[in-house]
């Protein structure tokens, strides 16, 4: 597992996981494939999904802390600006030895780059939405993002998961 095999893999995941619409049903059935797999797994998160800028589901699971929501929230930024997963950015950035501070002048009280924020993307739209879970270490937080969205837009996970 290096960062640059991490990099090409979230490439593929951003190009593969592609619905064919999303709505706030198809928001409310991702929210609850993440709760019911993080259940399922003992993991506690918070877990945002927004469509146009737009809270369509929202659910702090227990176990959490206020300061997950304020992740989610800071990694949901990212997407929302940069259209990518926060985990590609943040990988993106630390091999370029750059910041989104340095680069672009964002608080880092507003912003970060820490996995668990995934763009939403249909064929039709493009980008409408973002999807982000914050309480795993990242690298976690962005992998049960992937596999759930994988399930729905029905590619392979084996296909497109990070390498271990």
């Amino acid at each position: 597992m290096t960062a640059t095999n991490d990099i090409l893999r979230i490439g593929l995941q951003e190009s593969s996981l592609i619905f064919e619409n999303f709505d706030a049903q198809m928001a409310w059935e991702l929210g609850s494939s993440l709760k019911a797999l993080c259940e399922q797994r003992g993991l506690a998160v918070t877990i945002e999904i927004r469509i146009a800028r737009e809270t369509i589901f929202f659910y702090a699971m227990p176990g959490t802390a206020p300061e997950n929501a304020d992740w989610a929230r800071r990694k949901r930024n990212t997407v929302e600006l940069m259209n990518r997963s926060s985990y590609g950015v943040g990988l993106s950035l630390q091999e370029s030895g750059d910041s989104l501070e340095a680069m672009m002048g964002l608080p880092l009280r507003d912003y970060c780059v820490h996995g668990g924020g995934f763009p939403i993307q249909t064929r039709s739209s493009g980008y409408v939405g973002v999807v982000t879970i914050s309480g795993l270490p990242e690298r976690e937080d962005h992998e049960i993002v992937a596999e759930i969205m994988a399930g729905m837009c029905g590619v392979s996970i084996a296909s497109i998961k990070l390498d271990t």
